[in-house]
């Protein structure tokens, strides 16, 4: 076979292409699914992501700033514990 086969690319060439990064920093060049903006490898295979009412995508509510401010509190009461246990540690009977 010779290298002056003609291939028709012209198509693939101009479609949109993945907005994912690789592990190596750069863009992934797969071409995107029709109507997404990710390739098939990177979640725009059809029916990719969580069912509809995913009951395990709830949040935790960990990172709220109420759940931050409490474990501040808890953090802060922990210390003063800790410095009351040394103090009546050193204290002689």
């Amino acid at each position: 076979m010779n290298g002056d086969h003609i291939r028709n690319t012209g198509a693939m060439m101009t479609s949109p292409r993945c907005g994912a990064g690789t592990r190596s920093g750069t863009a992934c060049r797969a071409p995107a699914v029709q109507g997404k903006g990710r390739c098939r490898m990177h979640g725009g295979a059809r029916r990719s992501g969580p069912p509809k009412g995913n009951q395990n995508a709830r949040t935790h509510g960990a990172f709220t700033q109420d759940g931050i401010a409490e474990r501040r509190a808890i953090r802060a009461l922990l210390g003063e514990t800790q410095k009351l246990l040394v103090e009546m540690k050193s204290v002689p009977d």
